[in-house]
């Protein structure tokens, strides 16, 4: 048996609002679904975004509840020729990078933080093959 690659993963946040504003008008995820008063969730590659109010889906009966608190930490990958735009671009919107790692064989990424302090990291294609 083989896993391909993570298909979603999951956010808590506070306010779908600020949360919207940053993934898709800031970071241009692709919106899929917006459900007032319990979630939202973006398109990431071929991957899935969710962010979940956690108290909304605390009790949760139909599906497993998504509830949990706490700072998390996701790396998106983007093809090596468009880091540093990728680094531009968020130094533009005004988001402070809070650190920038060489790694392995050349590699880099940068880490930053999104509304509710969730730590995100922008990696190079093929840190990690």
């Amino acid at each position: 048996m083989k896993i391909n690659f993570i298909k979603e993963t999951c956010l808590y946040v506070s306010d779908l609002h600020n949360t919207r504003a940053f993934y898709e008008g800031k970071l241009g995820f692709q919106l899929i679904n917006l459900t007032e008063g319990r979630h939202v969730f973006f398109r990431a590659g071929k991957s899935v975004l969710l962010c979940f109010l956690s108290e909304a889906t605390k009790e949760d009966t139909h599906l497993p509840t998504h509830y949990g608190s706490g700072k998390l930490h996701l790396a998106f990958e983007v093809p090596k020729a468009e880091y540093e735009e990728w680094k531009r671009k968020i130094k533009s919107l005004e988001i402070e990078i809070i650190h920038e790692e060489p790694w392995h064989d050349g590699f880099l990424s940068f880490y930053f933080h999104d509304p509710d302090g969730h730590v995100l990291e922008i990696v190079q294609e093929g840190m990690w093959d």
